[in-house]
């Protein structure tokens, strides 16, 4: 009898588990279920005055292969695209700054970051390698760590805004071990902060010298990976079903039974094996009954809300003076946007698509700023319109706008979040054919989703493959 499993959750995890499960040996029967009448979670598209947009996460990784491999497994390899410049700066006062060599914003050269940290904090930095080295033995928070090495202008003006970019949250919170695991292993034997900064920079360089890009793209935009996914899975008969809420997991005699549907006419759904590729939350849930210690750490990890602002103007309206890819807000700057991204600059697919008109996106919402998103789409798009004329002087009217929200999207990764997931993996691992995966591990970007969703999907093939991997009886009632 063919062995069975369902995959809860249909974003970029759950997709690229069913994918590593459908490609494997002995591809079991595969079902998808997602709660929302959309599969890709967090990678969303549209079109903005006839331009196609990523409304999500819009590049991955490409120095790790994960991402990379998928978008070639499922056909899309030739439309791989890099970014057609990665130079950013930061708004700082009354201008934008170029952004100096620093490893997710702490400084690798102290003498480069005197005009966005000021003479007497670049001095600071410098004196770092005179403290006693860091010698970690334990996670800290990366932004109060940063800050007593180095001084707080550093950790306000660089690392808060770089790791705001990928977590919407607060560099004093977040942890090293996770957000920055190369620099937190240094730091264990480096001399100084300094001087394990330089040391990756300097590996850094080398691979950009050797030409390998850091961010890759699609043309069209990287939400095009989720359709391709789709087509792909519905080929080798993996079923997907949409609007298909999961709220409890079950341990059965066989396997597991899972219960979705409505309250007052569930479904009851048997599988031998159960991959859950959802937020901490829902996991939290699902799990409360089968392994309630995984469900009860999993409950304690915080998400940020956040949206993106999407607009489109006038090519001859942009400013001269707004170059490179976009620029990042310190938190302490006190502004209603974190982030710009110029999408026609940093994409030649979406600079031809725009024709005359010229794209780019706002980012806006951190952790503990939820009230900022009760703004109307109005509201926010007039907010990101006039942040935009004070950082880089863009005068002229927007021609159109879209406003995506993003409720709970960005996992927080406290001090200690590595243990965590440490202790929920080996609580899940207790249960036979049952596998976690998702940003809420380790690592919130499309490569580290992917490559979770491997590792879920081989501990999966094991259990089915082995002696004690026998079929349920596979039903629905």
């Amino acid at each position: 009898m063919e062995h069975s499993v369902v995959v809860v959750g249909g974003g970029i995890s759950g997709l690229a588990a069913a994918h590593a499960l459908a490609t494997g040996p002995n591809p079991p029967q595969i079902t998808v279920l997602e709660s929302s009448p959309r599969l890709g979670g967090k990678l969303s598209g549209g079109e903005l005055e006839g331009v196609p947009v990523d409304l999500g996460a819009e590049s991955v990784l490409a120095r790790r292969p994960e991402a990379v491999d998928l978008i070639r497994a499922v056909g899309l390899g030739d439309d791989l695209v890099h970014p057609a410049t990665t130079s950013a700066g930061l708004w700082i006062g009354d201008r934008i700054r170029a952004i100096p060599p620093t490893v997710m914003g702490v400084p690798s050269d102290a003498s480069a970051a005197v005009d966005v940290l000021g003479k007497e904090a670049a001095e600071a930095v410098a004196h770092e390698p005179d403290l006693p080295a860091p010698a970690l033995t334990e996670d800290v928070a990366i932004g109060r760590f940063v800050a007593e090495r180095m001084g707080q202008a550093v950790s306000d003006r660089l690392v808060d805004p770089l790791l705001g970019g990928v977590y919407a949250g607060r560099a004093e919170e977040i942890s090293l071990a996770a957000a920055v695991p190369e620099l937190y292993a240094r730091l264990r034997t480096a001399p100084s902060l300094l001087a394990a900064t330089a040391e990756l920079r300097e590996t850094g360089q080398r691979r950009n010298a050797a030409g390998e890009p850091v961010f890759a793209g699609l043309r069209g935009g990287i939400n095009r990976l989720i359709t391709a996914l789709e087509t792909d899975l519905v080929a080798r008969g993996v079923q997907i079903q949409r609007q298909a809420t999961v709220r409890r997991i079950r341990r059965t005699a066989n396997g597991y039974e899972l219960e979705s549907g409505p309250v007052p006419a569930p479904t009851f759904l048997q599988a031998d094996a159960v991959v859950i590729a959802v937020p901490a939350t829902p996991a939290a849930r699902m799990l409360a009954d089968v392994v309630p210690q995984a469900s009860t750490e999993l409950a304690a990890i915080e998400y940020a809300s956040m949206a993106i602002v999407t607009l489109a103007v006038r090519k001859e309206d942009w400013p001269s003076n707004a170059t490179g890819s976009g620029f990042l807000v310190p938190s302490v700057e006190g502004r209603t946007i974190k982030a710009s991204t110029y999408s026609h600059a940093k994409w030649q697919w979406s600079a031809d698509a725009g024709g005359d008109l010229a794209v780019l996106r706002c980012s806006v919402g951190r952790l503990g700023e939820e009230y900022v998103l009760q703004r109307s789409d109005e509201e926010l798009t007039a907010l990101a319109a006039a942040d935009l004329r004070t950082a880089i002087g863009l005068q002229a009217p927007v021609v159109g706008s879209l406003v995506t929200r993003w409720g709970g999207g960005l996992p927080q990764y406290a001090v200690g979040h590595l243990d965590r997931i440490d202790r929920v993996e080996a609580a899940v691992a207790d249960q036979p054919g049952l596998a976690v995966c998702g940003a809420a591990y380790r690592g919130v970007g499309i490569a580290a989703c992917v490559a979770s969703a491997a590792k879920a999907a081989t501990r999966v093939l094991a259990h089915l493959q082995s002696p004690a991997g026998e079929p349920a009886k596979t039903s629905k009632r």
